[in-house]
């Protein structure tokens, strides 16, 4: 029986196009300069960020995060940012009874912004709220904590294997993998992800039918 279901945000709830363009524009190079960098390091199981600092050598990151918010060029979310099966999805398993719940590697910012835009969800929250980021175990700990559900009655639904599916799974919680996003595709059929996903799915509607069945 599951409970609760706990959603990743990047590439799962939403795009990051305009998070990366948005990056590649502040630092004055082409968006596919940064997109394919971002690919590489995701290639090689590095932090995304570290395509940033390929982009941009030496470069603060945190400061010059505080320097777009100054400018004006700071972070924005809104409808067209989200996948098309979010609502859908996250509604259908609201009328099924499911505890609803967004969890991500966010800025609190970027918290405020999810919020703001209404989704079916019971809670949505993000490292930056809580100070811990996955794959920390204290980030599951948490998640466990707002679930109000035991941890194989909640399911941790993600696109990322090191982020969302195995550190999920070492709290005890199900997971499901999410061929999305750049994560989400290269390793969709990596064998440790198949071994470790409770299930593997192309599309967050899915959920619904593997509930309700």
């Amino acid at each position: 029986m599951i409970e609760t279901i706990v959603f990743d945000v990047g590439e799962t709830i939403t795009r990051d196009d305009r998070y990366w363009g948005s990056w590649a524009d502040w630092l004055g190079i082409p968006r596919h300069t940064l997109s394919a960098l971002v690919g590489a390091v995701v290639a090689q199981g590095r932090d995304n960020a570290d395509a940033v600092r390929l982009a941009r050598p030496g470069i603060d990151i945190t400061a010059e995060y505080a320097a777009r918010e100054a400018a004006g060029h700071g972070e924005a979310l809104d409808e067209t940012d989200l996948y098309d099966d979010v609502r859908p999805a996250l509604s259908g398993l609201r009328k099924l009874g499911v505890r609803v719940i967004i969890a991500g590697n966010q800025t609190g910012r970027a918290g405020e912004l999810l919020r703001g835009l209404d989704l079916p969800a019971d809670v949505i929250v993000t490292s930056g709220d809580w100070g811990v980021a996955k794959p920390d175990p204290e980030f599951f700990a948490r998640v466990l904590e707002i679930s109000q559900a035991a941890p194989h009655e909640t399911v941790y639904v993600g696109d990322h294997p090191a982020n969302d599916v195995f550190p999920a799974k070492a709290a005890g919680l199900r997971a499901a993998h999410l061929r999305r996003g750049p994560w989400g595709h290269l390793w969709a059929d990596d064998a440790d992800v198949v071994a470790a996903a409770d299930w593997r799915i192309d599309s967050l509607t899915e959920l619904t039918t593997l509930i309700a069945d």
